[in-house]
């Protein structure tokens, strides 16, 4: 039996309600099943349309084996490319942003357009063809200024996803925006521990001090049952009055989610105060008070924070079994002025305390799950609905793409 049997064997006698089993969370073989089957194949937030402001800027991010490089070009269109030169793979674009009007491989100069076009290869020959060399396209999509790619051969259907995030990102304008701060931890955990540990605020009070002071424990703000708590419902009424998509909605498959929640008492910002971290709202249209804070997230790569004066997003990246990259980027107006109308420490001072405390605890877990001892354990069911919905949707999706993977293709049967 291969580890996709096996895992496909557990995951069908997986008891409801409770973690997965300890290999999902450790075992080498497992974390590259993952990859293939979720990283390698689904859409994955990359960044934000505001971080390639002209023809020729770029940003380059690494996906497990996959390095990829995303450009704006010449006609202010954003794609995506494969980074590694068509002529002996040399990857061409290392740094991770810059300008340029060609992408140059270092290597031997091989040279390509900003639409991945080979215009120039040194003396290759009279029979070279260079338009058999371009680059490799990479699935690309931007949606509210939101980047995702795909490196499947086919992309899944972005269209659901547009329509349903769109009309909640459109109002806040964050293709127009730009990153005030960005930075990246690594959390020597397994990439689900990442998302679990997000789905819930079950551990909060007793690990985050500086973000209780704004963000409600409520079970339904990272569950799935916000529609039956009336302080969330109202919330809702009030800023789909003034134009603000809010309603709690997920996909059929729960794999992405929008929903726009209250934060505690006045407060309308992740700051120590509760009062605005950026004096100029992130979006000049949006004039309403107390808007909370507009949820999304879409497994496995992307969740977020749009508050009425900045925007937080963290992308998720696998390094290895027990690895993960967790990149955090902060959004302002993108006439704010620093030192101005914000400080780097306000802006950021509740995140990067909650990233550390939750890098820990996610290490923490890593190294009891490790143990041969542990065994699965059962999930609140009031305060870790977000969790039991994350790791349903993992098995679930898991079990339908290893069953599938099990199936002749017509070209074997035949």
């Amino acid at each position: 039996m291969n580890v996709r049997d096996e895992m496909l064997a557990k995951l069908n006698r997986r008891k409801p309600g409770y973690s997965l089993d300890r290999e999902f969370y450790s075992d080498p073989d497992v974390f590259q099943v993952d990859m293939e089957t979720i990283y390698y194949r689904d859409w994955l937030f990359m960044g934000h349309d505001c971080e390639l402001p002209k023809s020729g800027s770029y940003m380059t991010v690494q996906i497990g084996a996959y390095p990829i490089v995303i450009v704006r070009d010449a006609k202010k269109g954003i794609r995506a490319f494969h980074n590694s030169c068509r002529h002996r793979g040399s990857r061409i674009c290392s740094a991770e942003k810059g300008t340029s009007h060609r992408l140059v491989c270092p290597y031997h100069q091989w040279t390509y357009d900003l639409e991945g076009k080979l215009v120039f290869a040194r003396d290759m020959g009279a029979d070279f063809d260079p338009s058999q060399f371009g680059l490799k396209p990479v699935h690309c999509e931007s949606v509210g200024g939101y980047i995702f790619v795909s490196l499947a051969d086919e992309a899944p259907d972005f269209t659901p996803v547009r329509a349903m995030v769109e009309p909640y990102l459109a109002p806040h304008h964050l293709a127009d925006a730009k990153v005030a701060f960005e930075m990246t931890i690594i959390e020597k955990g397994n990439w689900k521990l990442t998302w679990e540990n997000n789905r819930e605020c079950y551990h909060c009070a007793g690990s985050h001090p500086e973000l209780c002071r704004t963000f409600p424990e409520a079970p339904g703000v990272t569950g799935v049952d916000a529609q039956d708590e009336p302080e969330i419902a109202e919330h809702w009424s009030r800023c789909e009055a003034a134009a603000l998509p809010s309603v709690f909605k997920i996909s059929d498959d729960g794999q992405y989610r929008v929903a726009r929640m209250p934060l505690l008492r006045d407060a309308v910002s992740f700051t120590m105060s509760g009062k605005a971290a950026v004096s100029r709202p992130l979006c000049d249209s949006v004039t309403t008070p107390q808007i909370g804070t507009m949820l999304m997230f879409h497994y496995p790569s992307i969740w977020n924070h749009i508050l009425g004066d900045h925007a937080t997003t963290f992308r998720v990246i696998p390094i290895s079994a027990n690895e993960t990259a967790v990149t955090t980027k902060w959004l302002v107006h993108k006439d704010a002025v620093e030192g101005v109308d914000y400080t780097i420490d306000e802006l950021t001072k509740v995140w990067i305390a909650t990233n550390d405390q939750d890098r820990r605890i996610i290490e923490e877990n890593q190294f009891g799950i490790n143990s041969p001892a542990y065994q699965p354990g059962p999930y609140s069911p009031v305060h870790e609905g977000g969790v039991l919905q994350f790791v349903e949707w993992y098995a679930s999706f898991m079990k339908t793409r290893l069953t599938d993977s099990r199936r002749p293709r017509l070209s074997q049967v035949a």
